[in-house]
């Protein structure tokens, strides 16, 4: 049976697909599967493989829902006792423990707009292990000379490929287009979407000016805005591309790992920390 699941991980990872694995990792007494039995569970709810059915394995199913939501491994234990049996139908009396764990493709990051900011957050997000796709209409920029470790580049009319073009879900989405009008028309295609990040480049000024014009013409909801990073990136005094590209793929690292407002990992030592003056009583 575990054949079956390493063979849809393996399909799954490589359609860019989030799946968790469930494992039983210990097992004694009477159990319905031994140790190693594995199920694949994605987000919609479909399984591959099973770790022995019952009322505990519809209870496992929804607790690796919860894992691809949070990105959290779990170890969850089940008493498989008389009650138990009774419920589910099984004949069994023993414990059992399963590892839970969200298993992620590469990261895929789309970077709409293959000017200086573009070149360089293709650079460093490959070599921080993403996927990167690369999508501007001027072959003079998208191509394999300025984005030498692109999985993909794509020469073609930004809203004209995302109109034929759905993104999946794991999907990072960075939008440094060259001017104001093609990331409005790149921002409208994209937050319709459902993905794992959008980030658009620009000033307050530029963002405030571009979600009243996608607010007034109604094509994107408020809500779907308000899923939009931006401007986009770290606040870490950025100017040149290369430094803003390093803003840009800190949050895009940040958002990967669950970390909704990163802060810096500065630490004063206690016998660095200055002693508070003792207080007296008058």
């Amino acid at each position: 049976m575990n054949h079956e699941v390493f063979a849809a991980l393996g399909e799954a990872l490589k359609s860019g697909e989030e799946v968790a694995l469930v494992t039983i990792v210990s097992a004694n007494g009477s159990t319905p599967q031994r140790v190693g039995a594995k199920m694949l569970v994605y987000a919609d709810g479909r399984v591959v493989g099973t770790i022995g059915g019952g009322c505990y394995e519809n209870e496992a199913l929804w607790k690796a829902r919860e894992v691809l939501k949070t990105r959290k491994a779990c170890t969850v234990r089940y008493e498989l006792t008389d009650d138990f049996a009774e419920e589910s139908g099984l004949i069994c009396g023993g414990q059992m423990e399963v590892f839970i764990e969200p298993i992620e493709p590469s990261p895929a990051v789309y970077i709409f707009g293959a000017g200086h900011v573009g070149q360089f957050v293709g650079r460093v997000a490959h070599d921080a292990g993403f996927q990167v796709h690369v999508i501007d209409d001027r072959e003079k920029f998208a191509n394999s000379e300025r984005f030498p470790n692109a999985t993909e580049i794509v020469v073609d009319d930004i809203p004209g490929w995302l109109a034929r073009t759905t993104l999946p879900a794991s999907a990072y989405a960075v939008v440094v287009t060259r001017g104001h009008r093609h990331d409005l028309d790149a921002l409208r295609a994209l937050s319709r979407q459902n993905l794992r990040y959008l980030g658009l480049i620009g000033s307050r000024a530029k963002v405030k000016r571009i979600y009243d014009v996608l607010a007034e013409d109604g094509t994107v909801t408020i809500e779907q805005l308000e899923s939009v990073h931006a401007p986009i990136g770290l606040d870490i005094g950025a100017v040149t591309p290369q430094e803003i590209a390093v803003s840009i793929l800190a949050e895009l690292i940040a958002v990967k790992h669950g970390k909704v407002h990163p802060t810096s990992l500065r630490w004063t030592p206690p016998q660095l920390q200055k002693a508070e003056p003792a207080k007296y009583e008058v």
